[in-house]
C-alpha cells in the first residue's frame, strides 16, 4: 500500500516537473524562467528522494541533499549574474549601467 501511494507521488511529482519545464521555456521574463528552472531543480530532489525510498537505497536521500545544494548555488550565481553582469563582481554596490 506504501509503495502505492509513493509511485503515485513520483507521479505526480513528473507532472509537476512537466509543467515546470512548460514555464521554464514560455515563461515571459528571465526571472519567470529562472523560478521555473528552480522548481526544476526541486522536483529532481523529490524524484531522487522517492525513488530512493521506493528502491530502499538511503544513498540515494545524499545524492538528492548534495543536488540541493547544488541548486541553491546554480540560482544564486545566475541571480547574481543577472544583477551584476559578472559572477566576479564584489557585490555590494550598485551595478554600473
Amino acid at each position: 500500500m506504501i509503495t502505492v501511494m509513493f509511485a503515485v507521488a513520483m507521479v505526480a511529482v513528473l507532472v509537476t516537473l512537466a509543467l515546470a519545464v512548460v514555464r521554464a521555456l514560455v515563461g515571459p521574463t528571465v526571472f519567470d524562467r529562472l523560478v521555473a528552472a528552480n522548481a526544476i531543480g526541486n522536483a529532481a530532489i523529490l524524484l531522487v528522494a522517492v525513488y530512493g525510498f521506493l528502491t530502499e537505497r538511503p544513498q540515494f536521500l545524499d545524492m538528492g541533499i548534495l543536488y540541493a545544494l547544488l541548486n541553491i548555488v546554480g540560482t544564486i550565481a545566475v541571480l547574481k549574474y543577472f544583477r551584476f553582469g559578472d559572477l566576479s563582481h564584489p557585490g555590494g554596490e550598485e551595478p554600473t549601467k
